[in-house]
C-alpha cells in the first residue's frame, strides 16, 4: 500500500496532465481504493470556467466508470504555495461517492504533507440520509 507521501507524489504526476490555459492553476488528484489500486485526475477547464471540472472529481468519476466503490484516500497537488484544500463541490462529491472516512491528503510546494479526514473537511454535511427513500 502506497504512503501518504507516494499517494501525493502521484497527485504531482497526475498535475502535469492538467489542461489550465485560462486560469493557468494546475491541479492533480491520485484517489487511492481500498484494495491498492490508484487513478488519476486532473483539472480541465472550458473557457465557460462553471464548466471546467476539477481533478479530485475527474479522479473519482474515472474510478466510478472502472467500477471500484471503496476508497481509501485522495491526494491533491497544485501549482499553489501552500497546501490546496478541494472545493466544496468536490467535497460534495467525494463524501456521497467516497464516505465521510476517505482520508484527504496535500502537498504543499515545501514538500510537506497535511491529512484529513473528509468529516473534517465538510462537518454537519448534507448526505444521503436526508433523502426521502420510499
Amino acid at each position: 500500500m502506497l504512503t501518504n507521501k507516494e499517494l501525493a507524489y502521484k497527485a504531482i504526476e497526475a498535475k502535469s496532465k492538467s489542461v489550465a490555459p485560462y486560469s493557468k492553476f494546475r491541479v492533480g488528484a491520485a484517489l487511492l481504493t481500498e484494495d491498492g489500486k490508484v487513478y488519476l485526475g486532473a483539472n480541465i477547464e472550458s473557457s465557460s470556467y462553471s464548466l471546467t471540472i476539477c481533478a479530485e472529481r475527474t479522479a473519482v468519476f474515472q474510478a466510478i466508470l472502472e467500477g471500484e466503490r471503496k476508497f481509501k484516500a485522495i491526494a491533491i497537488a497544485s501549482d499553489a504555495e501552500d497546501f490546496c484544500p478541494p472545493c466544496g463541490a468536490c467535497r460534495q462529491v467525494l463524501l456521497d461517492l467516497c464516505g465521510k472516512e476517505l482520508e484527504v491528503v496535500m502537498i504543499n510546494q515545501k514538500d510537506e504533507i497535511k491529512s484529513f479526514l473528509l468529516k473534517e473537511l465538510i462537518p454537519f454535511s448534507f448526505g444521503e440520509e436526508y433523502l426521502n427513500h420510499d
